[in-house]
């Protein structure tokens, strides 16, 4: 990428680079369209490859935006200090939703690129992903206390059926919510039936007394 790029407007960046994760996160980087991001972003033919010098630097570029973005606006939001492994995922649950509804794409553009085996990113980046993937794992279990689980059920067994009974209901409204604005949707009686669950999974796996 040349300077040219960061030196025009914010907004017109902006509709670049959403039109880029967004067609590579549907198609991948083989597929994805040059000319569809260009039409979708509403820029003049060639003024693409005047910001980028080929489709593979403008990847290599969206790949490290995501990144940034992601890091910022989630991962950097975790407060570890909350040490109930259920009310760390409620918590983490919250702003995963806040940022999918700002950044719709790049959470699937990510996910492309960590299964995309086909692109090959430099070294720093390699490494900045790998980071990436270890430090969002790490930030569900760090500073938990294991302590509230029941002693006659494997820790590690109950946090795994815990996160996944989580992560499914998300995806599944998700799903049930695609294409529709999340900002415009009355989401308290989804929270509500959200935390009833968390009630029924602190029953099924906590300790009775956890004051």
């Amino acid at each position: 990428m040349n300077q040219t790029f960061k030196n025009i407007d914010e907004t017109k960046q902006k509709r670049i680079l959403n039109a880029a994760i967004k067609e590579f996160a549907e198609n991948g980087y083989e597929q994805a369209s040059t000319n569809k991001i260009i039409k979708d972003a509403g820029i003049g033919k060639g003024m693409l490859f005047h910001y980028f010098n080929n489709k593979k630097d403008l990847y290599e570029y969206l790949v490290d935006y995501a990144l940034n973005i992601t890091n910022t606006e989630y991962l950097q939001r975790i407060d570890i200090d909350e040490s109930d492994f259920i009310e760390r995922l409620k918590q983490i649950a919250r702003i995963k939703a806040e940022f999918h509804d700002n950044n719709p794409d790049v959470k699937n553009f990510i996910g492309t690129v960590v299964l995309n085996d086909d692109v090959e990113l430099p070294d720093d980046l390699e490494t900045r992903l790998s980071d990436f993937q270890k430090t969002g794992y790490a930030l569900l279990y760090k500073k938990i206390d294991k302590s509230l689980v029941r002693d006659d059920v494997d820790v590690e067994k109950a946090f795994r059926l815990i996160r996944w009974a989580i992560e499914g209901y998300q995806n599944e409204l998700m799903q049930q919510f695609q294409g529709e604005k999340i900002a415009h949707i009355d989401l308290q009686p989804y929270w509500d039936e959200f935390y009833e669950y968390l009630d029924v999974l602190k029953t099924t796996f906590y300790k009775e007394d956890r004051t």
